[in-house]
């Protein structure tokens, strides 16, 4: 044993809280680890990193309880780091920064900055943590007008290997800074802290949403396609079919212009088909974002198993891809299962694949599915259906996102990074040559 104490909120197995502790959102990722370490700050994430590493206990870093796949924020018998009640939110006006502490979730951080007038990128979800949706890149409706989140990341704290506590930014560790937006949660160090860059938020932009039946899904996708990569950049717009038990299609997104600017803008979508209900709504810029991103309870807890997979679409689809998402959502046992998609372009496609490490500029759009279930029993089954559709649809589509990862894809580093995976490589071989913080489909050192 060594001589290094845990500290910060310490919950062993067993323990009051133990149970409420192993539950994350997605129950098919819950796992029993030896000790939580719920950290109040950078030195309780440097003693537990430090204790592990005495002890050769596994560990893990959890920040918004969202890992989409197993073993990655939680490891069975190991340590997990949970960051999430370090939530501290300090808005600097003057210079148009925030800097936030990493277990913040989206949701609060987005409308607590809006409430004071400023903007920052969010994903689709308002429980995800920030620690690890930056880290791989993040982004949601905004993000044709202002960039990923981690395009908006200027700095950032972190806990090596060893358990030093480090800064990143443009002048200081700057290739560490380069790694930590979009190689990943969890590689490189334990983040405690970033700095965004954040915009002042207009007065008032304009919503939408759009739903339509279920059996319109190929005019719906169709019209969706030829038009949502290519308008107006100041309009993001999601597109979700849902399978057909559950029965719909929906289209949502912001606008950063007048109703009758985007009335005219979304012809092209709400001419196609016949849609069963179209808001459109001006409305004060926080009240946009509440209706984006409604509220749910944190960390949250999905009723059911899920299992994702995603890609990008470099074209349009043609009929054969569009008949394997149809086939896999009219055979699909639950209601949470779907295609997901988001436009891509503008602000994103502006800046160069190698000048940070998220590598996916110039996609048409980004697309992920889902397979869900309740019973056990139904596991294997969903697995299988969610891989299928990933085989089928390899001529279609490229690479992977890595906040939405599936340890089906054996040659992960080209899926995720593309060609920035040796530069990766290379940055992980500096900051942790040992290779501590390692997890299924981490990023190996080389040397």
């Amino acid at each position: 044993m060594g001589s290094t104490q845990l500290t910060g909120r310490v919950i062993f197995k067993g323990a009051p809280g133990y149970k409420e502790a192993v539950k994350n959102w997605n129950p098919y990722v819950d796992t029993l680890p030896y000790v939580f370490v719920f950290a109040q700050n950078e030195f309780d994430v440097s003693n537990a990193i430090i204790w592990a590493r005495e002890n050769n206990v596994p560990l893990r870093v959890r920040s918004g309880r969202h890992a989409l796949d197993k073993n990655l924020s939680v490891v069975k018998g190991g340590v997990v780091i949970d960051v999430s009640d370090m939530q501290n939110v300090h808005l600097d006006k003057m210079n148009s920064t925030a800097t936030v502490q990493t277990g913040i979730h989206v949701g609060p951080l987005v409308k607590g900055l809006a409430r004071e007038g400023f903007m920052a990128p969010f994903g689709d979800s308002p429980t995800v943590g920030i620690g690890g949706i930056t880290m791989g890149g993040g982004f949601g409706v905004l993000s044709r007008s202002i960039g990923l989140i981690s395009d908006n990341l200027v700095a950032l704290k972190t806990v090596d290997a060893k358990g030093r506590i480090l800064e990143a930014n443009q002048y200081r560790n700057e290739d560490l800074f380069w790694a930590s937006r979009g190689g990943g949660g969890g590689n490189f160090g334990y983040n405690t802290e970033y700095t965004f860059k954040v915009r002042r938020a207009p007065k008032t932009t304009t919503v939408f949403n759009i739903i339509w039946p279920w059996e319109q899904l190929e005019t719906v996708f169709r019209a969706w396609q030829r038009w949502a990569p290519f308008v107006d950049e100041r309009l993001g717009c999601l597109l979700e079919i849902y399978s057909k038990i559950n029965g719909l299609c929906h289209a949502e997104g912001i606008f950063q212009g007048s109703k009758t600017e985007l009335i005219k803008l979304l012809k092209p979508l709400t001419n196609a088909g016949t849609p069963s209900e179209i808001i459109i709504e001006t409305l004060p810029y926080p009240d946009a974002i509440d209706f984006l991103d409604p509220d749910e309870p944190i960390p949250g807890r999905s009723d059911q198993s899920v299992k994702f997979s995603s890609a990008w679409g470099l074209n349009l689809w043609s009929e054969k891809p569009i008949a394997i998402m149809k086939q896999f959502l009219e055979e699909a046992t639950g209601t949470e299962a779907n295609f997901f998609f988001i436009n891509w372009g503008g602000a994103i496609s502006r800046v160069p694949k190698h000048k940070t490490a998220f590598f996916w500029r110039r996609p048409l759009f980004y697309t992920e599915w889902t397979a869900s279930w309740e019973k056990k029993a139904q596991q294997t089954m969903n697995l299988e259906s969610v891989e299928s559709v990933r085989q089928q649809m390899k001529p279609y589509v490229t690479g992977s996102y890595v906040n939405v990862p599936d340890q089906n894809i054996e040659n992960f580093g080209e899926a995720y990074y593309g060609s920035n995976f040796e530069r990766l490589q290379r940055v992980k071989a500096k900051y942790d040559p040992e290779n501590l913080f390692h997890f299924p489909q981490s990023i190996p050192p080389s040397f």
